[in-house]
C-alpha cells in the first residue's frame, strides 16, 4: 500500500515539476472567466510543491526499501 502512495508521490511530483501548466488546466482554469496562462507566481509554487511531494516520494520508497 505505501508503496503505490510512495509511487503516486513521485509521479505527481515530477508531473508538478515538469508540467505547471497541465496542473493549471487541470485544477484553476475552470475558475477563471478569462482564458490565460497562469501566473509566474502560480508556477513558482507548483514548481516547488512538486519538488517537495516528488522529495518525500523519493524518501518513503527508499525507507520502505530498507524495512
Amino acid at each position: 500500500m505505501y508503496v503505490i502512495l510512495a509511487l503516486l508521490l513521485i509521479v505527481v511530483g515530477l508531473v508538478m515539476l515538469i508540467r505547471p501548466a497541465a496542473v493549471y488546466a487541470l485544477t484553476e482554469s475552470w475558475k477563471s472567466n478569462t482564458a490565460g496562462e497562469p501566473s509566474r507566481l502560480f508556477c513558482i509554487s507548483t514548481r516547488i510543491g512538486g519538488g517537495l511531494c516528488l522529495l518525500v516520494g523519493i524518501v518513503g520508497a527508499i525507507v520502505l526499501l530498507l524495512t
